[in-house]
C-alpha cells in the first residue's frame, strides 16, 4: 500500500509518496511563482496543472528508479496548498477572475467591515474577505458566482467531481463552528451582501468541510489523467479532504494536540499554537482557524519571510561570481547563518525590513525592503546578516507577545522550512523572537506534503483519533531542541526596539509612490 501527497506551495509545488508506516518512498518537485494579472498576484490554472503533473512525473521516474515499474495504483492521495484566497465559478464552472492569492493585500475595507459586523477576525487573506472586497468593488462577476474554494479544494474538485474542502482549509475561508460554518455569521454576511445587490447564500457557495479521517472522494478516472502523464495511474483510490499549507504543517510537526505549537519558516511564516481556551477578544494581528481535526488554533501569519534574505545572497552570489569564484547558494547561505553568531550585542545598530509584500501585523500597508543603520554603528558581515535574520523574525515575535499576554502557553514549537536548515542558526534565532524552545525533527524534513500523505494514510486507516494517529507515527521521531539563552534573549529585544523606533519610515510609503 501506498499513499500519496501533494502540496502546491508558494513557490513549489511538491509530491510525497509513503508507506504504511509513514516512510518516505519517493518525491518530486516542480519550481513555480506567482505573477501580477491586473495588480494582484496569482498562479494561472494552466500552470497549476503544468506543475502538478510535473512534479508527480519527477516522483514517478523516482520510484521507477528504485522499483523498475510506473507507480499503477495508490491507497489513498490527499490534496494541499497555500490557504486562503479567491477562486471563483459561475453554474458552468468557468472560472470568473484570475486565481487571487493569500498574498493580496487590497481587501483592508471589506476585512476591517467584516471583523466589525462579524465580531471575530477576518483577515485580508481570508477567501471571504477577498469575496466581500470584490462586491464592494462592484466587480461585475460577484452576481455569476455559484462556487467559491481554495486551490487545495480546486484541485481536489477536480481529481475527484468532489466540492469539499478539510476543516482546517476551511477556517481560512469563513469562521467555522462545530463541524461546520458559523451559522450566525453566515446570517449576517448573507444581510451584508443583499444590502449590495446580491441575493446569495455564502453556505451554498462555499466547499463542505470535512474532518480529518472522513472519506472526500475517490480519484476519478479523469483525474487520474489530470495526475499522470503516464497514464499507469488507475483510479480509485480513497482521497481525503483537501488541506491547508497551515494544516499540513501542523500535522508533519506533530502539532495537533493542545498546548503544542509550531512555526513554519519560508517565503512567509506562520506561527499556529493549539489553544486550550479561547481568545478573550478579537485582534487583527491574530488569526483564528483550526486544526485538521477542528482544535482552535491561534495563527500568527507574516507574510514576508526569507525572501529578502534569498535576495541578499543571490547578491552576494553574483559579486563572487564578478571576482571569478564559483559558489554554491545553500552552501553561501548556511556560511552567512553560520558568520551570524559573531554579530556584536546591537548588531552593529543596523536595522532593516523584509517586507516585499505589505505586513499587517505591524501596520504596513505596501511593502518596500529597507535597511538602514545609525552613523556610530559597525558595519560588518556578521552584524549584517544577524539583522537580517532578526527583520524576518520582527512581525512573528509582535504577534507572539499578544498570545503571551492572552495567557496562551506552549511548552515547545516545532519549527519546519528552509529557514531552519543551518543547524542551530535559524532555530536559536527563531526561540529568541518567539520565547520558546524550537524543536526541530528529521520526519518534517519533506514538509508539507509529506504531511499531506499521512492524513491521506490517517484516512485509509479510519481508526482513532488524528492525535492518537500522530503520536504512532512520530514515537521513533528524532528531535534537536534548540533554547536561547537569556542573554540572546535580550539581543534580540534590543534590535526589537530599534525596529519598532524604525517602522513609521515603512508607513510612509503608499502605492502610489514608486521607488
Amino acid at each position: 500500500m501506498m499513499f500519496l501527497g501533494l502540496e502546491l506551495g508558494s513557490t513549489r509545488i511538491k509530491s510525497v509518496l509513503v508507506d504504511e508506516q509513514g516512510k518516505v518512498l519517493a518525491s518530486g518537485s516542480y519550481e513555480w511563482e506567482n505573477k501580477l494579472v491586473n495588480g494582484y498576484w496569482s498562479y494561472a490554472l494552466d500552470e497549476v496543472w503544468k506543475g502538478v503533473k510535473a512534479s508527480y512525473t519527477a516522483l514517478n521516474e523516482a520510484y521507477k528508479k528504485e522499483n523498475g515499474e510506473y507507480i499503477q495504483t495508490l491507497s489513498a492521495i490527499g490534496i494541499s496548498a497555500m490557504m486562503h484566497g479567491y477562486l471563483a465559478f459561475d453554474k458552468e464552472d468557468n472560472l470568473l477572475t484570475p486565481f487571487r492569492t493569500w498574498r493580496n493585500a487590497r481587501q483592508a475595507q471589506a476585512s476591517e467591515e467584516l471583523t466589525e459586523k462579524l465580531g471575530f477576525h477576518i483577515p485580508q487573506r481570508w477567501s471571504v474577505t477577498h469575496h466581500y472586497q470584490a462586491i464592494l468593488n462592484g466587480e461585475s462577476h460577484c452576481k455569476d458566482v455559484a462556487f467559491l474554494t481554495t486551490l487545495s479544494g480546486y484541485v481536489h474538485w477536480k481529481l475527484t467531481g468532489e466540492k469539499v474542502l478539510g476543516m482546517g482549509d476551511a477556517s481560512g475561508m469563513f469562521p467555522v463552528s462545530g463541524r461546520g460554518y458559523d451559522e450566525r455569521m453566515i446570517d449576517i454576511y448573507n444581510a451584508l451582501i443583499k444590502a449590495r445587490g446580491i441575493d446569495a447564500d455564502i453556505k451554498a457557495l462555499l466547499p463542505k468541510p470535512l474532518m480529518a479521517g472522513e472519506t472526500a472522494g475517490v480519484l476519478t478516472k479523469e483525474g487520474a489523467k489530470l495526475l499522470d502523464e503516464s497514464g499507469t495511474l488507475a483510479p480509485g483510490a480513497l482521497c481525503c479532504p483537501p488541506e491547508g499549507d497551515a494544516g499540513t504543517g501542523m500535522v508533519a510537526t506533530n502539532a495537533v494536540k493542545e498546548g503544542t505549537g509550531n512555526v513554519s519558516a519560508g517565503t512567509s511564516a506562520f506561527v499556529m499554537i493549539v489553544m486550550k481556551k479561547a481568545l478573550s477578544k478579537a485582534y487583527s494581528q491574530i488569526d483564528v482557524v483550526t486544526t485538521p481535526s477542528g482544535k482552535p488554533v491561534a495563527m500568527v501569519h507574516a507574510n514576508n519571510f526569507t525572501s529578502e534574505i534569498n535576495a541578499w545572497t543571490s547578491l552576494f552570489l553574483e559579486t563572487l561570481s564578478m571576482m571569478g569564484v564559483k559558489a554554491d547558494a545553500g552552501e553561501l547561505i548556511k556560511r552567512l547563518f553560520e558568520k551570524s553568531t559573531e554579530s556584536d550585542f546591537d548588531c552593529g545598530k543596523l536595522f532593516g525590513y523584509n517586507f516585499l509584500a505589505s505586513e499587517p501585523i505591524v501596520g504596513v500597508e505596501v511593502g518596500r525592503p529597507l535597511v538602514y543603520r545609525l552613523p556610530d554603528g559597525k558595519f560588518s558581515l556578521a552584524n549584517f546578516m544577524q539583522m537580517q535574520i532578526y527583520s524576518a523574525l520582527g512581525a512573528l515575535a509582535t504577534g507572539m507577545e499578544i498570545l503571551c499576554k492572552e495567557g496562551v502557553e506552549v511548552d515547545e514549537i516545532c519549527g519546519h522550512g528552509g529557514f531552519f536548515k543551518t543547524e542551530f542558526v535559524g532555530a536559536n534565532a527563531m526561540s529568541s523572537a518567539l520565547g520558546a524552545p524550537i524543536v526541530t525533527m528529521q520526519n518534517a524534513g519533506e514538509g508539507g506534503a509529506w504531511g499531506m500523505a499521512l492524513l491521506a494514510l490517517y484516512a485509509y486507516k479510519a481508526t482513532g483519533t488524528l492525535e492518537a494517529f500522530l503520536e504512532e507515527i512520530f514515537s521513533k521521531t528524532e528531535k534537536t531542541r534548540t533554547q536561547a539563552t537569556e542573554k540572546e534573549r535580550e539581543k534580540f529585544k534590543e534590535f526589537l526596539k530599534g525596529y519598532n523606533a524604525g517602522l513609521w519610515i515603512e508607513k510612509q510609503f503608499k502605492e502610489e509612490i514608486g521607488c
